[in-house]
């Protein structure tokens, strides 16, 4: 978090900000702080302008061993320079339903790894079955009632408990995805983004839950870039070396635009629309996995365009921008 510094006042911090309502003088500072984003929202309504840069560009800017002083030098430093990309300050509601996703990825990843936990157990006692959480859920009840020779009364429990748990996860990502639907029929930003081919409410609440209304000074092509859907380079002396997509970005945003996308390839093949033929002529000469990156990296540009001009999408692959 950036503004400038006063080194006349110093106070503790409070997370009321109870501290700035007492203060007549209010310092300018650079610093970082734990809950930046409530903290910066806390500035912003006491007139501060805050700017939030990511760490990974101070980091460069540290020239000795990491202390209070050597951060302290590094953010002013990285703060002056013009091309330093700052972070979205997110409002109460963005933050809100951001939670809801963040929790949602932590129950989907805890219930792979105890699928992935319940598939290696069963394989120690000679129990092979086939890889999927509902093909799981099905098979556990015959597992637990065939009379299997080798299961003990100890591991039937165990494998009884860890199913339930699965079951418990499995509902609680439910509950939430349904609340992130009601979110994104409220959001005007939200219904615009889900009516682009393969981006769903999921993704489409996610983009607006991290990147906002599109107020930053991005293009199309940065903000693909951001995510991480664009070739990373290796270049020099005017030779070009392009590598693959690099990890920009969050990667949770990323995977739902991959995932969803991926979903139109199997309906592209026979289709006689502009995008289902570009789709079918790149599937050709490429393989499936560059077909995804790059409709992904179209959809990302597009999105932006809707975001950053509050326009409509048509299905003719024609933005409808406010106003037209």
């Amino acid at each position: 978090m950036s503004t400038a510094s006063s080194p006349e006042e110093t106070v503790a911090p409070r997370a009321d900000g109870s501290f700035l309502r007492q203060s007549t003088f209010m310092p300018d500072w650079h610093g970082g702080l734990c809950g930046a984003l409530h903290w910066a929202r806390l500035l912003q309504g006491f007139g501060r302008t805050v700017q939030l840069m990511a760490p990974q560009f101070v980091k460069a800017d540290v020239k000795t061993n990491k202390n209070d002083a050597a951060d302290f030098a590094a953010i002013c430093e990285a703060a002056t320079r013009l091309d330093v990309c700052f972070v979205p300050i997110k409002a109460v509601e963005q933050q809100a339903i951001l939670s809801v996703h963040r929790a949602r990825a932590a129950f989907v990843k805890v219930g792979t790894a105890t699928a992935s936990e319940i598939h290696s157990l069963l394989a120690e006692f000679g129990i092979v079955i086939p890889q999927g959480i509902h093909t799981i859920c099905r098979r556990i009840p015959e597992i637990l009632e065939g009379g299997e020779s080798e299961l003990t009364r100890t591991f039937k429990q165990l494998l009884r408990a860890l199913s339930d748990h699965l079951k418990e996860l499995g509902r609680q990502v439910e509950a939430l995805e349904q609340d992130i639907q009601c979110w994104c029929r409220n959001s005007a930003a939200s219904v615009r983004l889900a009516k682009v081919p393969g981006i769903g409410p999921l993704a489409a609440s996610a983009v607006v839950a991290i990147v906002g209304g599109g107020g930053q000074n991005f293009s199309g092509r940065q903000f693909a870039a951001w995510l991480g859907l664009v070739l990373r380079q290796h270049s020099r002396g005017g030779k070009s070396t392009l590598l693959g997509i690099g990890k920009r970005g969050d990667s949770y945003l990323r995977a739902l635009m991959t995932c969803g996308v991926r979903a139109l390839l199997r309906f592209a093949t026979g289709k006689t629309d502009r995008a289902s033929t570009w789709l079918s002529g790149v599937m050709i000469r490429r393989h499936a996995n560059v077909a995804v990156v790059a409709l992904a990296s179209k959809s990302a540009r597009i999105i932006w365009v809707l975001l950053a001009h509050k326009g409509e999408f048509r299905f003719d692959d024609t933005p409808v921008f406010a106003g037209t």
